[in-house]
């Protein structure tokens, strides 16, 4: 790793650096450059393959400006805060919990304001830019507020997530899916914070791209269908035990995990499993990953297991880049109670049920003009009050009250009576619970990058820094390099970049300098394979194609060369399974 390093020819060569910068860049903002624009894209098209051609969960597209209703509905209006207090002196803003764990190093996230006024109090915590005092702790709303229309009248926040897009669309997706537990449907997109103080590049974003799938099950029936073939697989896992008692994280495996009750469900840690190999995928080693879940008092409140997966870095340590979550049924529940809309399912049973059940008839000569305005209020509290509690009340009281907001109703008998018989069910409407694996691209572009930066000696005995990039993700997947920059070798090498251009494979020409430099080059910004172009090919119509991991060399007829090209960087076949 070397944060310093990687970030040095991020900048030079054109994968990331700051927004803004002719204006003294914001903080929180960052540009992908020509090569990191087509990073992320490989990085987001690679996640595609994993969720929706292998999963087979389909991909939506919802607005990011949302409006405040629905997010009121989520909670996000009221809930979704950091803690921030400010220098008294120099005005300086800060997230409380990150000041505190940077000056006595305790994790503190998730405790409330109040607590964190007293730890910075007794602590004596002051501003790291001036050491003044720090105001009392409280929060601070992430969204970054909108108006809708010119009028003003309407509010709205840029979207702080992808998901609530997917639960407001929830009757739609279903209908798509025919109802039929489980589905998922999933959301690439921007999402915005108004981070109170981004201080870690691109690790802390105001605007940040996320890629999220929501998958719906059946509450009673969180099986996987392939549990089978991954209960054998390994994973490292700091479980809430090790963390409360200041152990290590254990690695298990998927069925002990499960036996064990360390992973809640097969549909979660089915998750695990498949964030795992999409992170190998990127070339993110073993011993840089694991599996973190969140201590009880970190943990949302209505979620039953969450982890998330974390890698280190060496400049802020162990960085959480995927969260995976049990939800309940929070989001959809909240929604439904906000909206008044049925977003339940209809769950079939295997064979159907016979119960006894007591049914409500309405006298509704006698409802009108009781109830009047209140009618449509009144059936539906007597219908979902239970038939036993009504009928009790007559028998004891000859009548039965009840509250519709500030007025008081009494009925008896004569407006309600009771049917009791036996009916076959052939199912029940249940409100789906939700896995949501949510991977921050942003933080997994910083990542791959970081543990793709590699030191070594070049095959001409020169030190060597450059980006070891997977060869499925690499923005330029061959550089066409001419052995000397004259004709007719640069004529045939242009002609080959064509051809592989033509054949959907991004490459790069570059006939300046040496051969040596310019494999360097080539190397430093993670190109895979280069294919040199020498006077030999004129007559015998082949090139050579060098590996930039191992410097091996194979030579190739020209006409082969955009298949062998694709098997490589889609890994059908190794570098050395290639014929010559």
């Amino acid at each position: 790793m070397g944060n310093e390093e990687m970030m040095s020819i991020s900048k030079k060569r054109g994968f990331l650096y700051p927004s803004f910068e002719i204006y003294s860049g914001v903080a929180g903002f960052y540009d992908y450059g020509p090569l990191g624009g087509i990073l992320k894209n490989n990085i987001m098209n690679l996640w595609r393959k994993y969720y929706v051609a292998r999963e087979g969960f389909y991909e939506i597209e919802a607005p990011t400006i949302m409006p405040r209703e629905t997010l009121k509905a989520s909670g996000h209006v009221d809930n979704f805060t950091d803690p921030m207090t400010q220098c008294t002196e120099c005005h300086e803003v800060y997230r409380a919990d990150h000041i505190i764990e940077a000056a006595i190093n305790k994790e503190v996230e998730g405790l409330p304001d109040e607590e964190l006024t007293k730890i910075i109090e007794d602590n004596n915590i002051v501003c790291e830019n001036c050491e003044g005092k720090l105001s009392p702790v409280r929060s601070y709303n992430l969204m970054f507020k909108t108006e809708i229309g010119v009028s003003g009248k309407q509010i709205g926040y840029m979207r702080p997530e992808t998901a609530q897009g997917i639960f407001i669309a929830f009757k739609r997706i279903s209908r798509f899916y025919k109802d039929k537990l489980p589905f998922g449907i999933v959301q690439l997109g921007k999402s915005y914070r108004n981070e109170l103080s981004p201080r870690q590049g691109v690790i802390r974003l105001r605007e940040f791209t996320q890629a999220e799938a929501e998958i719906f099950v059946d509450p009673s029936d969180k099986s996987h269908r392939y549990y089978k073939n991954i209960e054998d697989y390994e994973l490292e896992l700091y479980s809430q035990e090790e963390q409360l008692n200041d152990k290590k994280p254990v690695k298990l495996t998927v069925k002990d995990a499960i036996e064990s009750n360390v992973v809640s469900s097969e549909m979660l840690v089915y998750q695990l499993v498949l964030a795992r190999e999409f992170l190998k995928d990127l070339g993110i080693p073993n011993e840089a990953i694991r599996f973190r879940q969140h201590l009880p008092d970190e943990m949302a409140h209505y979620a039953i297991d969450c982890w998330d997966a974390e890698v280190k870095t060496d400049q802020y340590g162990w960085v959480e880049i995927i969260g995976i979550a049990d939800r309940t049924d929070f989001d959809l529940k909240s929604h439904i109670k906000h909206s008044k809309e049925d977003l339940s399912v209809f769950k079939e049973y295997d064979t159907p049920k016979k119960v006894v059940k007591t049914k409500p008839s309405f006298n509704m000569k006698k409802f009108g003009p009781t109830f009047k305005g209140d009618s449509p209020k009144a059936k539906e509290i007597l219908e979902n009050t239970d038939s036993e509690v009504i009928i009790d009340s007559f028998k004891i009281n000859g009548t039965y009250k009840f509250n519709i907001g500030d007025n008081e109703y009494e009925i008896d008998d004569s407006f309600i009576t009771f049917e009791t018989k036996e009916e076959e069910i052939r199912g029940e409407r249940i409100v789906p619970h939700v896995i949501e694996p949510s991977y921050g691209i942003d933080r997994i572009i910083y990542s791959t990058l970081l543990h793709s930066y590699t030191e070594d000696v070049s095959e001409e005995g020169e030190k060597r820094a450059y980006l070891k990039i997977p060869a499925i993700i690499a923005p330029i997947k061959v550089a066409i390099l001419p052995l000397v920059n004259k004709e007719p070798l640069v004529d045939i090498a242009k002609d080959i970049e064509i051809t592989l251009r033509e054949n959907n494979m991004i490459s790069s020409f570059d006939g300046s300098g040496t051969i040596g430099r310019r494999y360097a080059r080539a190397d430093e910004i993670g190109v895979p394979f280069a294919v040199t172009v020498d006077y030999d090919t004129i007559d015998d119509k082949k090139v050579t194609i060098r590996n930039r991991d191992t410097f091996e060399q194979k030579r190739v007829a020209i006409r082969r060369l955009p298949i062998i090209i694709k098997e490589l960087v889609e890994g059908n076949i190794t570098f050395e399974e290639l014929e010559e």
